[in-house]
């Protein structure tokens, strides 16, 4: 029975991770929208206390994924690896744009953009990995024996494009809960509108995924059907009771709902496909890794896991209630002012000034600063490969020395380039410190 206990934090992980890193994914979504500088900075800013903790769980869910069920590992990472690939080169890129935006002293609008880029294409490849995985992964004794692109299903892209509404969903209900003034207003008219296309999404893709799926599913036992239609009334009493929430007060209540929604979904399809975990017959057991393991496992992910949920609370606590953009930021209006003329904070009521449109002091890094570090980054990349004989027969062409001194010599190089760049005046330190 481990191995279901490891199948069960595998699923909180993943749901964890589906709420907490899904409402910011939809708020960087939802920036790409906004014409005003001044909102998408507070939008960022709203973001920044959390990002990095609530990405923590998809890392747990990888190593419990790993060391509970290898097989599904095995499976499932060589037949989605273009997507996932993809999904985590965005995750790092957008992780760069947050803290960067936020040391700014202006709005940056070129990391502004990879922000809401990359948040659109972490929630569009999770629902490609998503959607490859339910269509069904060829394997055999628990090694993938499909090809490159078997993921790419007219069902993967359906569910890439409900996940990504889903995540506008959670971000607008989020910033109801935590905005005020026109970012508040612009969430509760647009909570409707989404709730009606997450239901939509949810219609089409559970009537499409008994074709897609090739298990057939046993709908003929009570005790599954009961779970799943107890699963699913709860998504719509949440849905409903979201549907009333946006545009009202309390503004905590359509994320509630939106939580609700959620979790409902996840259990819902949870009690359609279990005990089988990759389709169409890899189960819970058949992929579980030895007794031993399963302990290991269930100890130290187990342990892991209230730890991560406490500096989560924590992060809520210290940052609970509205959100309000700090004096000496709000000042600055010529940096972080609407294309479109007045325009208000995140966090504060629309001001009456009306100021041009200006650039950040100090303007944004020159063409030479971002082909510098692009190149670094491609080439520690592909270091990283030869290394881990990626291409085949050529790991030995560099050992661990080697690439200790890579890594010292590109940081080096990285630091230097940076600091000529700052007394260049490409962009100010001191500023961002002020």
């Amino acid at each position: 029975m481990f191995e279901y206990a490891s199948y069960a934090l595998i699923l909180f992980a993943l749901g964890a991770y589906l709420l907490l890193d899904g409402y910011d994914l939809g708020i960087g979504i939802l920036s790409l929208f906004d014409r005003s500088d001044r909102r998408r900075k507070g939008y960022n800013e709203l973001i920044a206390t959390a990002w990095d903790a609530n990405e923590s769980w998809i890392i747990l869910a990888g190593v419990a994924l790993w060391a509970g069920l290898p097989g599904v590992y095995a499976t499932v990472l060589p037949g989605v690896y273009l997507p996932l690939v993809v999904m985590l080169l965005a995750i790092v890129l957008r992780g760069a744009a947050i803290e960067l935006q936020s040391a700014a002293p202006g709005y940056r609008r070129g990391w502004g953009l990879v922000f809401g880029l990359s948040s659109l294409v972490v929630s569009l490849c999770q629902g490609l990995v998503a959607g490859g995985v339910l269509s069904g992964l060829s394997h055999r004794g628990g090694v993938f024996t499909g090809g490159t692109f078997d993921w790419a299903t007219p069902y993967s892209v359906l569910c890439a494009l409900g996940l990504a509404a889903v995540h506008l969903l959670a971000g607008a209900a989020w910033l109801q809960d935590k905005t005020v003034g026109t970012a508040h207003r612009r969430a509760g008219r647009l909570g409707r509108p989404l709730l009606v296309t997450v239901a939509v999404a949810g219609v089409v893709l559970a009537l499409g995924l008994s074709r897609a799926d090739p298990q057939r599913f046993r709908f003929d036992e009570p005790l599954r059907i009961t779970l799943f239609g107890l699963a699913v009334a709860a998504a719509v009493v949440c849905w409903a009771i979201a549907w009333y929430g946006f545009g009202r007060r309390p503004d905590w209540r359509p994320f509630a709902a939106v939580a609700g929604v959620e979790a409902a979904g996840l259990l819902a399809l949870v009690a359609a496909t279990a005990p089988v975990v990759v389709p169409p017959d890899l189960t819970v057991h058949a992929a579980a890794s030895p007794h031993g393991s399963q302990l290991f496992l269930l100890i130290g992910v187990g342990g892991c896991m209230p730890v991560v949920l406490a500096y989560n609370i924590y992060a809520w606590w210290v940052f609970r209630g509205k959100f309000t953009q700090p004096a000496a930021l709000t000042d600055q209006s010529p940096a972080l002012t609407s294309s479109e003329g007045p325009s208000d904070t995140v966090g504060a009521e629309e001001p009456t000034a009306d100021a041009p449109v200006s650039r950040a002091r100090g303007g944004d890094p020159r063409v030479a600063v971002v082909v510098r570090r692009v190149l670094l980054t491609l080439l520690a990349v592909a270091v990283a490969a030869v290394s881990q004989d990626i291409f085949g027969g050529v790991a030995t062409w560099i050992g661990p020395m080697g690439i200790a001194v890579f890594c010292l010599t590109a940081l080096a190089v990285w630091i230097r380039s940076d600091r000529r760049s700052a007394s260049a005046g490409e962009f100010d330190l001191r500023a961002a410190e002020r």
